[in-house]
């Protein structure tokens, strides 16, 4: 049985500095690191795999993650 997830990470990549903190917090490695224009910065790689634990937001020393509310699936949405 898997658990609903209510917010992904989104990476704010001006602030992000490709430190790693976050990839090396998280529980289910579905962050890592990526280039864009020779500048190192975290990605989330497999949506899906995110438990929406905040780990990585709460570990980042530059605010660079905010926790974002995903809509819930329209087949589990109230009627």
């Amino acid at each position: 049985m898997t658990t609903e997830r209510k917010a992904l990470p989104v990476v704010n990549t001006e602030r992000c500095t490709g430190c790693g903190w976050c990839v090396a917090v998280c529980p289910p490695h579905v962050l890592s690191l990526g280039v864009l224009r020779w500048k190192k910065f975290s990605q989330l790689h497999d949506a899906p795999g995110c438990t929406g634990c905040a780990l990585c937001a709460v570990k980042c020393p530059f605010d660079a993650i905010a926790m974002v509310r995903q809509p819930a699936p329209a087949n589990h949405r109230p009627r």
